[in-house]
């Protein structure tokens, strides 16, 4: 199991490691700080970068609230009003799946490394950070995402699609 400290080293960005300790910050002694407790105005350099999905009306209608203007560069359009099934589609629906759907039932903070983060965009080399929000305390109703374009010389480490977990070490997704 990982610790959210054992989690925190994984990080690969200070960037990441700075919202990742904020977000743990808002809790407050919670297991996960709610969307109000998120003050994007605390981090304005990092706003370009950051999206939440919306997991209010279920999983299945899951869409994107909000989107950075670099995730345009990552995924190749606007993502803003998207549902997660209309952005992550063919070989990366099931692996994008599988990371939101333990997201939202485990409560858990992921991250990873993938190139090509959706169909057509093999030439973009992502490192993700997904932080669970809610505003009960207990039922994840929004995911709080950190996507950054890495470097070239990630492109090796990225040949798979690769996630961890705080609680979990999970294996690469297959066929990925």
């Amino acid at each position: 199991m990982l610790s959210d400290c054992a989690f925190r080293v994984q990080l690969v960005l200070p960037e990441q490691r700075v919202l990742f300790d904020y977000w743990h910050e808002i809790a407050d002694g919670r297991a996960i700080p709610a969307r109000a407790d998120f003050d994007p105005l605390k981090l304005p350099h990092l706003l370009p970068h950051l999206a939440v999905i919306d997991l209010r009306d279920g999983f299945d209608r899951g869409h994107f609230r909000l989107a950075g203007t670099r995730l345009r560069d990552i995924y190749g359009r606007e993502i803003t009003g998207l549902r997660l099934a209309e952005v992550f589609t063919g070989r990366w629906a099931a692996p994008w799946h599988t990371i939101y759907s333990r997201i939202a039932t485990d409560s858990v903070c992921a991250q990873g490394v993938v190139r090509g983060p959706t169909d057509g965009r093999d030439h973009v080399v992502l490192s993700w950070l997904r932080l669970p929000l809610s505003d009960d305390g207990v039922r994840v109703d929004r995911i709080l995402c950190h996507d950054v374009r890495a470097a070239e010389s990630d492109a090796e480490a990225a040949s798979v699609f690769t996630a961890s977990y705080t609680g979990l070490q999970v294996p690469a997704a297959a066929g990925a």
